[in-house]
């Protein structure tokens, strides 16, 4: 069961969200405005947080913003809009996935189902995603990563605890990441990248020069085996920017065509 809060203001939609949501376990509060969703956001601890952008009182988009300058809580965008450019920003100001309206209740509950996964059901403020933890434990061995490495963890063996290293921060180029502390740098000045962005980097700085399929990136990164590479590409542009390059004069990111995408230094 989830807590999820449902930020609705057509009446109707909200009764019939709201039913189907507790016949699917979950528990339910909802409000009809942006100002009422960050009240509660601030107040009470939510999993998830699915959020109408078409409120009476304020955009969606700035509600999306505000909520996430207190809140780390997953986001789902319920939207009429269809427009790619307009889901690219939304997916670059912190929305974790998004519906388009009109959408049945088995979507949206699967949804629910498919971004807790992904995030781990965490929430509140300042809130750990745990991406920290598992690059650091995923990464150990087999990356072929020699450079920015230090610290330790305990695994235990038939004599007792041996301590191996783990990546402390790793360095592609003038990329450094820092998985512990969820922090990146490019030539010495830091990143501004959502938490996605930065789980997407540092996935694929833990493999330099390795191709990376858009399969393994959604199950890796996105923890979903399977969905729409579309939703790796509008991530990969965005850092891309970030990077201050694109996918036609690539730097440090080059895509493969059918193949997947690589992250290496620049020649």
């Amino acid at each position: 069961m989830a807590s999820v809060l449902l930020v609705e203001d057509d009446h109707f939609v909200r009764a019939a969200l709201i039913r189907h949501l507790t016949d699917a376990s979950h528990s339910v509060r909802s409000v009809g405005t942006a100002l009422e969703a960050l009240r509660e956001i601030s107040q009470l601890h939510f999993d998830v947080v699915i959020l109408d952008l078409g409120l009476p009182d304020l955009d969606g988009t700035k509600a999306l913003k505000m909520l996430r300058g207190i809140a780390d809580v997953p986001v789902i965008i319920a939207t009429a809009r269809d427009d790619e450019a307009g889901i690219v920003r939304l997916l670059n100001d912190g929305a974790d996935d998004y519906l388009t309206k009109p959408f049945s209740a088995e979507h949206l509950i699967a949804r629910i189902a498919a971004v807790l996964r992904r995030s781990g059901s965490r929430s509140g403020p300042g809130a750990n995603t745990g991406m920290g933890m598992g690059m650091g434990m995923g990464m150990g061995a087999g990356t072929g990563m020699g450079t920015g490495m230090s610290g330790t963890m305990s695994t235990l063996g038939a004599d007792g605890p041996a301590r191996t290293p783990i990546p402390h921060v790793i360095r592609v180029g003038g990329i450094s990441v820092d998985p512990q502390r969820r922090s990146a740098t490019l030539d010495g000045v830091e990143l501004d990248l959502t938490r996605r962005e930065f789980d997407l980097l540092a996935y694929l700085a833990g493999r330099p020069g390795t191709v990376v399929s858009r399969k393994d990136l959604l199950a890796r990164v996105w923890n979903q085996p399977y969905g729409a590479d579309k939703t790796v590409d509008v991530h990969l542009s965005w850092l891309r920017r970030k990077l201050g390059e694109s996918a036609a004069s690539p730097r440090y990111l080059h895509t493969y065509r059918g193949v997947g995408v690589k992250l290496e230094p620049p020649r």
